[in-house]
């Protein structure tokens, strides 16, 4: 089966007139990126998702980063130790400038935690903990904590650092309100530390970036080649994949998966494949007593029947993942019962079993629970194509159990802050960690509050045991201690099936051959190593 459209001339002409691409563009060292999916913002705390990361990565620097295998490394940090139980030091990289070409220094960073730490930011569910951050001289951190914490540089990955004056010159000292829809300067422009700068960013559809010529970096035998990158917001499936086929493209970050196969023939593409970090899910709104618009009633008063642990295990076990996997994705994911991936540290590998799809067991299970007709209710999905193909067999398979399911699919700028914001009654969503487990189960399953709990806990799910332990996770200095109790949280979660997991996904970037590039698991793109021959 291919995606490609039978009339070529009519999406040249179409992707030339919405893209602005032009053979100008196309030189040795230029890199031509497609993905499904925009950044949606420059505001490097306004959110926390990879396609947002993707792009602001390259432009803004943390304090620490990852080598080539995904291991912590030093970035704007050369060094850190913890001086006393509660007390971390960190000693800066000297010589550092902002593309303005001012110098970065430790009240930057100073700034910046405190500006990714105050709301509206949704970085703020990393740096639970931290009571003050200091600054000692320019070249050195201080962060003080309210407790010990053996992991906190693994917290401060994709923590962008911003320049003070900057912020302060534009009036953007806090992270934008994104869920408010707010407009602010750092919305479409940058002031970062990193290897490219912004030339210029067209929402939903391109953003320019080009090579950062003062780059500390440069030196480093990993550095890639490229003076410029675009990277381009195509949602058509056949559009992406004609461009790469096409030449007027290099890199697709992400393929159709009915064309992967297909690819593999292809002389003049080459594919890098990995198992993603992250995962897919469905969450339920735990928090109101009826569902919005949904006809669920018991003894004739409407209901949210996902407050009811059977009714969430009915869903997980009306689901045929495998044959999602197999069959809408391609074989191009794995399912998982797992709530994190078993490679992030202490991840029980037991949990990722999944329950048995069993539609005669899901149906029982909503009898017992009072919805023997079972009821209605709206999924929301992200209107990337493969995700809405899965989502639309998910609806197919409750349907079988009586959940009459109603897809709505919603561009990535409607639906994200419905995530966040926690106002749909079912969702479709991804998450990807990092190796530790702390910031992952205090973003999903801690109960949500206004300080950075819980920031993509959609359904509001609450359960004081499991924020107790998760609590005590962040604290606990023991590495062996700390992993039986992400063990235990995990089982907790299982239990309660607050979320159900559902397939982690091959990630395959296709492009031409003369490009070379280092794949990560969480899908991120270093365009710091990326070459062109």
């Amino acid at each position: 089966m291919t995606s490609l459209p039978m009339n070529r001339g009519r999406w040249r002409w179409a992707l030339a007139i919405c893209l602005g691409l032009s053979a100008s563009l196309a030189h040795a060292t230029t890199l031509r990126i497609a993905s499904a999916f925009d950044p949606q913002t420059m505001d490097p705390h306004a959110l926390a998702l990879l396609y947002h990361s993707r792009v602001i990565a390259q432009v803004y620097e943390s304090l620490v980063d990852r080598d080539e295998q995904f291991r912590l490394e030093p970035s704007l940090a050369m060094s850190w130790q913890a001086i006393d139980p509660t007390t971390w030091r960190f000693k800066l990289r000297a010589g550092v400038r902002f593309h303005d070409g001012t110098p970065f220094t430790a009240a930057d960073a100073v700034f910046s935690l405190e500006r990714a730490m105050a709301a509206p930011s949704q970085r703020a569910f990393q740096l639970k903990g931290v009571k003050a951050v200091r600054r000692v001289d320019d070249l050195t951190l201080q962060i003080e904590l309210d407790a010990p914490d053996a992991v906190l540089p693994e917290k401060l990955f994709m923590l962008p650092m911003m320049s003070r004056a900057w912020c302060v010159a534009h009036g953007v000292e806090r992270a934008q309100d994104f869920n408010g829809k707010q407009e602010t300067y750092a919305v479409r422009h940058a002031d970062g530390t990193g290897p490219f700068m912004l030339e210029r960013y067209e929402p939903d559809v391109r953003t320019v970036l080009k090579r950062n010529p003062r780059w500390w970096g440069w030196g480093d035998p990993r550095s890639g080649n490229l003076d410029d990158v675009t990277l381009i917001a195509i949602r058509s499936d056949a559009t992406r994949l004609a461009a790469l086929v096409s030449g007027e493209v290099d890199l697709v970050l992400d393929p159709p998966v009915q064309d992967i196969e297909r690819l593999k023939g292809e002389a003049a593409i080459k594919l890098m494949q990995t198992t993603d970090l992250g995962q897919q899910y469905l969450a339920f709104d735990q928090a109101r007593d009826a569902l919005d618009g949904s006809d669920a009633t018991i003894d004739g008063k409407r209901r949210n029947p996902f407050k009811d642990l059977r009714v969430r295990r009915a869903v997980y076990q009306a689901i045929d993942v495998d044959l999602i996997a197999r069959k809408v994705l391609r074989g191009q994911a794995v399912p998982t019962g797992a709530f994190l991936s078993p490679r992030v540290d202490g991840s029980p590998p037991e949990l990722d079993q999944r329950l048995p799809f069993d539609p005669a067991k899901a149906k029982a299970l909503l009898a017992q629970a009072g919805y023997p007709n079972g009821f209605s209710v709206t999924l929301d999905c992200v209107n990337v194509p493969w995700r809405e193909a899965v989502c639309q067999a998910m609806t197919a398979m409750l349907a079988q159990v009586g959940i009459r399911t109603t897809l709505r699919s919603s561009p990535t700028n409607q639906f994200f802050p419905k995530l966040s914001g926690a106002t749909a009654s079912f969702m479709e969503f991804g998450w990807t960690p990092n190796p530790d487990a702390w910031a992952s189960l205090n973003a999903l399953f801690r109960s949500w509050d206004k300080s950075g709990l819980g920031t993509f806990n959609a359904g509001r799910y609450s359960n004081a045991q499991l924020d107790a332990l998760i609590d005590a996770i962040r604290v606990e200095p023991d590495l062996a201690r700390r992993r039986a109790m992400v063990g235990d949280a995990l089982r907790i979660v299982a239990a309660e099936l607050p979320v159900i997991p559902l397939y982690r996904r091959t990630l395959t970037w296709a492009m031409k051959r003369d490009v070379s590039a280092v794949q990560w698991p969480n899908d991120l793109a270093e365009l710091r190593w990326v070459r062109v021959r």
